[in-house]
């Protein structure tokens, strides 16, 4: 077992959110294939069932298996969250090479760019996006992928900028290798710990994303399941259904702290200078 995995595996929080994020997409992956029912399916004999066999979670107002929506609304969910991650991390890592490694007038324009970027906040690009081209999932991949790839290039620029100056970049600079070489081999590896918290967030918020933009009516269209599609439609009878809204709620809170927390156990996995600091921490004595 790799050492980085070790460590990730030895603390309970990095327990829970490998369990948490493999759970989501195992659950995306077999909904692809097989589910209790089809989650689109209405039976209006059988609306508001309480849970129980065959409905384990019960049904929605339509009759609808709310179990067979939870595990089509992962594979949206996970969707979002990956694609949201790619789009982020392109970007993010675009910004910052080219805010860091090039000539000064390309850096600071970069610069201005970011911080210009960076003022707008990602759901109400995403909003404005909808308005203009219709809401869907590519929208919300792209508006949320743009967003943090910006929060992202801001981040890791100045990290980036400090590892420039290290000897082994210089030594690896004077034995003939290219930018390119010098920032896939030495720059990139050195940031990995920063950029993994900052791209493992930006995923948690697509999720959240995609829920508040499915809820307010600019994410998933009405034949793709979706969590926050799911809790606005349910969130009307709350008072007459309450634990039907608990479900996709529940869904999306533990979704988004599983993320959260694994990008601060893969940080502690891989860095190797925060358990050189914790072996370092001084326990006074205490004198009797």
């Amino acid at each position: 077992m790799p050492r980085w995995l070790h460590s990730l595996l030895s603390s309970w929080t990095g327990r829970f959110a490998v369990l948490v994020v493999v759970g989501i997409a195992l659950t995306a992956v077999v909904s692809v294939f097989w589910t209790p029912f089809d989650p689109m399916l209405s039976d209006v004999r059988g609306r508001w069932a309480a849970p129980s066999w065959p409905h384990l979670l019960g049904t929605d107002g339509t009759g609808r298996d709310i179990l067979s929506l939870l595990m089509a609304g992962a594979r949206t969910t996970a969707f979002v969250a990956v694609g949201a991650g790619l789009v982020a991390t392109l970007v993010g890592i675009s910004l910052a090479a080219l805010g860091a490694l090039t000539t000064r007038w390309v850096r600071e324009s970069i610069a201005v760019l970011v911080d210009i970027l960076i003022a707008f906040p990602v759901l109400m690009i995403a909003m404005m996006i909808s308005a203009v081209w219709g809401g869907s999932l590519w929208v919300v991949v792209f508006a949320v992928g743009i967003g943090f790839g910006v929060s992202i290039a801001r981040v890791t620029r100045p990290e980036l900028r400090r590892v420039q100056q290290s000897d082994f970049v210089l030594a690896g600079r004077a034995s003939g290798l290219t930018t390119g070489q010098n920032l896939a081999r030495h720059l990139l590896p050195n940031v990995a710990p920063v950029f993994i918290v900052q791209l493992s967030w930006s995923m948690a918020v697509a999720v959240l994303a995609e829920a508040g933009l499915s809820y307010l009516g600019f994410g998933a269209s009405l034949t793709e399941a979706s969590w926050g599609t799911l809790l606005a439609d349910l969130q009307r009878y709350i008072g007459v259904h309450p634990l039907t809204v608990v479900w996709p709620g529940l869904a999306i809170t533990v979704t988004v702290l599983g993320l959260n927390l694994l990008g601060d156990a893969l940080r502690e996995a891989t860095d190797p200078t925060l358990s050189r600091r914790s072996a370092q921490v001084h326990v006074p004595e205490v004198i009797a």
